[in-house]
């Protein structure tokens, strides 16, 4: 077998399709969830904190030389990280509850009998009638 055609054959499995799938899902449900974070959350917050902007907000540890950068620590864009990471996991968790409340909500759901399980409780019921 060639590599051509076993690349061709790992590729086509349904597992690795549906991998590919979720991965490009996320990839763009996480930039959605970056622009909401920066362009929605992190502005009122800034608001109520007197107007800071996180992403800039940084601390110089030494002061600048004649023609070159600060060194700085940029703490405002870890805590816009920390956000992101908190609301894409909140976001995730209400995901996954409700996955789970649907599942459960239709393993509950008595299934509709089927016409054998019909004929064969008919079955008892006769054999049971002629015992009396």
């Amino acid at each position: 077998m060639s590599v051509i055609s076993e690349f061709k054959t790992f590729a086509m499995k349904g597992n690795v399709v549906d991998m590919a799938v979720g991965i490009v899902i996320g990839a763009a449900f996480g930039k959605i969830v970056s622009s909401f974070v920066a362009d929605v959350i992190t502005p009122p917050i800034g608001f109520l904190i007197g107007g800071v902007d996180f992403t800039g907000l940084s601390m110089s540890m030494i002061p600048p030389l004649e023609g070159a950068k600060a060194v700085t620590i940029n703490y405002g864009k870890f805590l816009q990280s920390v956000f992101d990471f908190t609301i894409v996991a909140f976001a995730l968790f209400l995901m996954v509850k409700g996955v789970n409340r649907l599942k459960k909500a239709e393993e509950a759901a008595p299934a509709a009998p089927t016409q054998e399980q019909i004929l064969l409780t008919e079955i008892r019921d006769l054999l049971k009638s002629q015992r009396v």
